[in-house]
């Protein structure tokens, strides 16, 4: 299957929506989902289908399309909406002053209102009727098709009645609906592109170019000619380009802008960068691994994209409804025109009420409630390091009553760290540790680079080793100032083979002359801010729970760690049998979420009713979680819960709203409480309020972050 992205002109409500996207399934082999608030059409089709088949699709139904570009289409109307919107409003007010103040009133002020009404309704008006007319065409209609009658019968109506010189005039009704409609057409749009500020900021990151050495040479190419291996020049102020591994040079990183971690990174030669990060004061010499599309930054925007462009199930009552609406409405104000003639009321009155049945009703709020929610939710959970692969997964985390975790590189670091140097009596600590670390230094064995890295965090000078022997089964020795010195594992001077697999904690024995000096004890590090986000899930009435594959023993002590009940600890278990825990959990009436981060995570990460990969893990346990978490901290485990939550709750009031202020706005433009002009009103402000709504969850805060001092 091939996923072609439309970019689309023209819709105007929900229903417009529902019919591009009906016209589109009904191609062979077609799948696609039309996101009103992004006004793009997410498409799935096989090789039969050209992107030239699916914008003739979209243009029979009467709107335009065109192969998006990569990032969120662009409104370019926007400055034409707000010229018709100034130019009328200026039109209009005079219009409704004349009209509804008596004292401003003189002789002929009706044909005044007339001269000054024709351009609101014929220029404002015309993106209205121009719809209309095209839908009327295809025998369908949309919310233009309302706004363009309301407007035109007002308006047409009066001008009758002014040159007949019988009968009241409605100038002020036409105008100001008009003004009104553009108005809030002009505020959405604007809205819209702000509920997509997020995405456009993640695309904003990655570089346009990048100076490279080709043969020598410093040469400054675009982005888009990286080829993988090339080596990247990046100076301070600069953005990596690529996915990539640094062959020279130190600096610090800041990569807050996608992980949402607000402290810069420091980093050096062999570590591995990401494109998009902010070099802030080295310069670095970068080896590409990872070009394009292929880069971290680039899937980040992907997941996103797609995220943004998908449906929450809740949403296909609205789209269901959405689509029978604007008829639904025709046929309520011919109803209620015949209604108010048959019970002897003036004809007057009667179009009075048809018209305002006509302009109050309201599909686009209908159409915005999830699109808008499931924009914002997602940009915002971009910029705190959480990616939503699917907004279906939204209402499934709202009932998830189980986490469970892996535990290396999860809930622990999965790199070894020195704890406590404990020398014997008349020894001295920063000796011992200098005389292992110097042996140490040279060998490649996790144990021996914590303890390497400990005595150089202490500022430890290491001396040269001489005669180094590594002999498995028995531990490392050599001659450090004319001393010969041997590490090896606590529990036997014979020593053990430290070339094992450390257990999450492990002590190693110093010995010199013949003696034991001291002794290291180090641990497989538990990660910061791993205890508080167990805490919070348990106060969100979660329960966390703790899935290894180590022994008990070594569970048990990460488990009391962190906070985790031994009752909820399951150790022992081999990769395959993870995924059976979780189904059995299952089985069991409860809703999990799978934590991890490796290869031996993405079968439980795949069955489990909400997978959460870390960003950090192996790809194909990315590709298997429905979130992935950028950020090594747990802490983004509560927090994407929190504004999953938030998102699905923003969504349920915004439906509840739209569907509310249409059941109770119709009925009371029809019995005649509501005149048409403050019915166009409404209407405008019930989509804006669905808008604002949503964009309330710009301001979602990570409860983690929020109380660290200096972040905001």
């Amino acid at each position: 299957m091939t996923t072609t992205d439309l970019d689309l002109r023209g819709m105007s409500c929900a229903s417009c929506a529902a019919r591009v996207e009906g016209a589109l399934n009904r191609l062979d082999g077609v799948r696609a989902a039309v996101n009103f608030a992004l006004e793009r059409a997410h498409v799935q089709h096989g090789s039969a289908v050209s992107a030239g088949d699916l914008i003739r699709a979209v243009e029979s139904t009467g709107y335009r399309a065109s192969v998006a570009r990569s990032g969120l289409p662009d409104d370019l109307s926007d400055h034409r909406l707000r010229t018709r919107l100034v130019g009328s409003a200026l039109l209009a007010i005079p219009v409704v002053a004349v009209s509804m103040l008596m004292g401003w009133q003189f002789a002929g002020w009706q044909w005044l209102a007339l001269v000054l009404a024709t351009p609101i309704v014929a220029w404002g008006g015309l993106p209205f009727h121009v719809a209309a007319a095209r839908a009327l065409r295809r025998g369908s209609s949309t919310m233009d098709t309302l706004v363009s009658l309301g407007t035109l019968a007002a308006y047409l109506w009066s001008a009758t009645a002014v040159l007949r010189g019988t009968g009241p005039v409605y100038f002020e009704v036409a105008a100001a609906v008009t003004v009104f409609q553009l108005a809030g057409r002009y505020a959405e749009a604007r809205a819209k592109r702000a509920s997509g500020a997020a995405l456009r900021s993640l695309l904003s990151l990655g570089a346009k170019d990048a100076a490279v050495l080709r043969d020598g040479d410093e040469v400054r190419v675009p982005v888009s000619q990286l080829r993988v291996d090339d080596v990247v020049v990046v100076r301070p102020g600069e953005r990596v380009a690529a996915d990539g591994v640094i062959v020279d040079g130190a600096t610090a990183l800041d990569t807050s802008a996608m992980t949402g971690e607000p402290m810069p990174i420091d980093v050096s030669a062999g570590d591995t960068v990401t494109g998009g990060s902010l070099n802030t004061y080295g310069r670095l010499l970068v080896r590409a691994v990872r070009v394009g599309d292929d880069t971290q930054l680039a899937r980040m925007a992907k997941l996103v994209s797609d995220a943004q462009n998908g449906k929450a199930p809740i949403q296909r009552t609205a789209d269901r409804v959405a689509a029978i609406f604007v008829p639904a409405v025709l046929v309520i104000a011919a109803l209620t025109m015949a209604g108010w003639v048959m019970a002897g009321q003036p004809a007057s009155s009667a179009f009075t009420a048809a018209v305002a049945v006509l302009i109050i009703a309201c599909p686009c709020a209908l159409g915005l409630a999830t699109p808008t929610a499931i924009l914002v939710g997602t940009g915002r959970g971009a910029q705190l390091g959480i990616l939503i692969k699917d907004p279906r997964v939204l209402e499934t985390i709202d009932r998830v009553d189980t986490v469970v975790f892996d535990k290396t590189g999860t809930l622990t670091t999965g790199a070894m760290a020195v704890r406590e140097v404990q020398p014997q009596p008349g020894e001295d600590a920063d000796v011992v540790l200098a005389r292992a670390a110097a042996v140490e230094s040279a060998s490649e064995h996790p144990v021996a680079a914590a303890i390497v890295s400990a005595a150089l965090d202490r500022g430890v000078k290491l001396s040269a080793v001489e005669g180094f022997v590594n002999e498995p089964g028995t531990g490392v020795a050599g001659v450090v100032d004319g001393v010969e010195v041997a590490v090896s594992r606590a529990g036997s001077l014979a020593g053990v083979d430290l070339l094992a697999p450390p257990a999450r904690q492990t002590a190693v024995q110093v010995t010199w002359g013949g003696q034991l000096r001291g002794v290291i004890t180090l641990a497989d590090q538990i990660k910061p801010g791993s205890a508080a986000a167990i805490a919070e899930l348990k106060a969100m009435g979660i329960t966390p729970m703790l899935l290894t594959g180590d022994s008990f023993a070594v569970a048990e002590q990460v488990a009391a760690a962190v906070g985790i009940d031994s009752a909820d600890v399951i150790a022992g278990v081999l990769p395959t049998g993870k995924a059976d825990v979780v189904q059995q959990l299952q089985a069991r009436g409860r809703t999990v979420a799978m934590v991890g981060d490796g290869v031996n995570d993405s079968v439980a990460l795949a069955v489990s009713d909400i997978g959460m990969a870390m960003g950090s893990g192996a790809d194909v346990a990315i590709d298997a979680g429905d979130l992935t978490l950028m950020r090594a901290d747990v802490h983004a485990v509560p927090t994407a819960l929190r504004l999953s939550a938030r998102t699905l709750r923003t969504i349920r009031m915004n439906l509840f709203w739209a569907f509310a202020y249409n059941a109770a706005a119709i009925p009371l433009a029809a019995a005649g409480l509501l005149n048409p002009m403050i019915s166009g009103a409404a209407m405008a402000c019930s989509s804006l309020l669905v808008v604002a709504n949503s964009l309330r969850l710009k301001q979602f805060q990570d409860a983690n972050q929020a109380s660290s001092p200096g972040s905001c």
